[in-house]
């Protein structure tokens, strides 16, 4: 492979994850990302375009958004506007054609990562609709009777929440990763990359009472790894010593952000 991702010094990967981005890469298809909030799908493109040292193009996909829109926008109403106040070149329709972010993708002079975010959100057609421009790396301008090919095929990362079943003919498109969540000697590097002085007793005692609240039954809303981040932070610059964190709780609001999650927490402790 002529370019390895390796994680970077704010993104620790595991070994698993870093071959199935360069597996993805080599076979110049989709790498699709599952896991639970909160396990750096989205940092992941982050990560990887750092690494690779390209730009990366971010499309936020939302309820609302159509395949259509990463392709290209025509702005008939701007074009109408400017014609009612005889602009010049209102006649030149390329003029009022805005790529998408697919579009940037094709278009960039060097290759790029692009990540498709949340990809689920979308309707279930959403996702077949990208199917011929994912595999051929082109799109149609009708408007401008133009084509638009990719110079560099982007490395493309789509991340998903699991809040819709995509469809089989996408799926068999894509390279495939569910990120587990770290267990705890990863997570403990993964905290030291952010605070490499934290205190060892400190990071401890809070890895011990983060990861009780995860196992336990009755949670509604689990804490993410970015949640234990900033609970580290918090205990820090509160300085709090860690004999207290087990028996006080201190700062819990940072970790748990449900009021029956947070009354089933102080109860255990009670």
């Amino acid at each position: 492979m002529e370019q390895a991702f390796k994680g970077t010094t704010e993104y620790v990967a595991s070994e698993e994850l870093m071959a199935s981005v360069n597996v993805a890469i080599a076979l110049k298809k989709p790498l699709l990302i599952k896991g639970e909030p909160g396990t750096g799908k989205t940092m992941l493109a982050q990560a990887v375009a750092q690494s690779l040292g390209k730009k990366l193009i971010i499309w936020n996909i939302k309820s609302t958004t159509k395949a259509q829109d990463g392709l290209y926008m025509y702005d008939t109403i701007q074009r109408l506007y400017d014609g009612q106040f005889g602009e010049e070149g209102v006649d030149d329709i390329a003029r009022y054609i805005k790529l998408g972010k697919l579009g940037e993708a094709f278009e960039s002079e060097e290759q790029v990562v692009l990540l498709i975010d949340e990809i689920d959100k979308a309707d279930l057609e959403f996702p077949n609709d990208l199917l011929w421009e994912l595999d051929q790396m082109e799109f149609y301008i009708h408007e401008t009777k133009r084509t638009v090919k990719a110079k560099h095929r982007p490395i493309v990362i789509i991340t998903s929440n699991a809040e819709k079943e995509l469809p089989d003919a996408f799926l068999r498109r894509c390279i495939f990763h569910y990120i587990d969540f770290p267990n705890e000697k990863l997570m403990e590097e993964i905290v030291r990359t952010h605070y490499p002085d934290v205190e060892e007793n400190l990071l401890h005692q809070a890895m011990q009472v983060f990861y009780e609240i995860r196992s336990m039954r009755d949670i509604r809303k689990k804490p993410s790894t970015s949640e234990l981040i900033d609970w580290v932070n918090a205990l820090q610059i509160g300085g709090i010593p860690y004999e207290k964190i087990q028996t006080e709780l201190p700062f819990i609001g940072v970790v748990v952000k449900k009021d029956e999650d947070l009354a089933t927490v102080q109860h255990k402790v009670d």
